[in-house]
């Protein structure tokens, strides 16, 4: 899974993130972003140049592990 955090104060609405990754990213109005926290690892790529495209950086991207438990095979 990956999760994305944006920093709200610092977005201005400039919507390259949803014009890149709509399925987790949309306007809401002209000013109000939206997202879903949680992403699948199969949509890294798309959220890596959404974060870059970002003018002012205003979105983190991180990768979560999942618990060993959670992994077949794991111990």
């Amino acid at each position: 899974m990956v999760r994305i955090a944006v920093d709200l104060n610092r977005c201005q609405g400039y919507a390259q993130c949803a014009f890149l990754a709509p399925e987790i990213f949309a306007m809401h109005g002209e000013e109000a972003l939206l997202y879903n926290p949680d992403a699948d690892e199969a949509q890294r790529d798309r959220l890596a140049q959404a974060a870059a495209a970002c003018p002012v950086q205003a979105i983190l991207v991180d990768a979560v592990d999942a618990p060993a438990e959670a992994v077949p095979g794991a111990r």
